[in-house]
């Protein structure tokens, strides 16, 4: 445990590189579905990236067996956070600039905050409840300067809401009671898994004219599969195995602010005063999440 945190020392290195892997992800999707649908690109990243976890696991010793009693709350939570995020995420990030989709999709703590109380009947921290509403301010923020993207792409707004609702419901099924599997283990499941129904939509929308992609898809949805898949995933799920659902989507939250960057720089995506200004906001709602009074640590 670190002594300026309330969150312990692996959980920030593994948000560090969660932020990276995860916030320069995004402008790639348009590179990712330029010749593939986004239904077969998910499909193949989801099972390349599921099987390549477990692959790994086995390797390292693990049993890839899970208990029959936690399969019901583990396809769940892959239905709403993995199924539904992927979709609805990558069709949001093309229907609208990828950092606005990102912010969109990392609505997720506040979603979750909301549904703490409102269902769970618990009462947030004063610093859980100031975070979020930094994130909102945030959020609320850079949806003020994309009105006019919202209202040409009105289902790319609704989308990129509705994959951060998903993420939110699905992490607190996973939370609501631990399931005791190996995090790679897991994850590798969840992916693979997460893989069946979208790979038959793909089979279902697919015009049947089978081709073999160009040398930079098939590169740009490998690296998508094998980092921001294998290794995003695996450090969320070990971090939600870590902290509670609120504090690890209040952390989470610098992840967009690189998608906007990121998206500046591959894209040529906005990137001026209010940007910089939501950022500074999310890197308070972050302050105050992973920062201690030292009288408290």
């Amino acid at each position: 445990m670190n002594a300026q945190t309330g969150i312990p020392r692996q959980a920030i290195f593994l948000l560090i590189a969660l932020t990276f892997v995860w916030g320069t992800n995004w402008p790639l999707f348009r590179l990712a579905t330029a010749e593939v649908s986004v239904w077969t690109f998910r499909s193949v990243a989801l099972l390349a990236s599921g099987l390549t976890l477990l692959g790994v696991a086995r390797l390292q010793g693990h049993r890839l067996g899970i208990a029959r009693i936690y399969w019901w709350r583990i396809g769940a939570a892959t239905s709403l956070y993995l199924v539904m995020w992927n979709v609805t995420s990558t069709y949001a990030a093309l229907m609208i600039p990828s950092g606005q989709a990102a912010i969109l999709g990392f609505t997720m703590p506040l979603w979750s905050g909301l549904l703490t109380v409102l269902v769970l009947r618990e009462r947030l921290e004063t610093r859980l409840v100031l975070a979020l509403l930094l994130g909102a301010a945030c959020v609320g923020l850079l949806m003020s300067r994309s009105l006019s993207a919202y209202a040409q792409a009105p289902l790319g707004f609704f989308l990129g809401l509705l994959s951060g609702l998903g993420w939110a419901v699905g992490t607190m099924i996973l939370k609501a009671r631990k399931v005791d599997v190996p995090p790679i283990v897991l994850t590798g499941w969840q992916l693979t898994v997460s893989a069946v129904p979208i790979s038959l939509v793909a089979l279902w929308l697919g015009d049947h004219q089978w081709f073999w992609p160009s040398w930079k898809s098939i590169a740009v949805i490998s690296y998508i599969a094998l980092v921001p898949m294998c290794i995003g995933n695996l450090c969320w799920f070990t971090i939600v195995g870590m902290l509670s659902t609120n504090t690890a989507g209040i952390s989470s939250i610098m992840v967009p602010m690189v998608a906007m960057v990121s998206g500046a720089l591959l894209n040529g995506e906005p990137l001026g005063p209010v940007q910089w200004l939501a950022m500074l906001c999310s890197g308070a709602a972050l302050a105050l999440v992973m920062l201690r009074p030292r009288a408290q640590a």
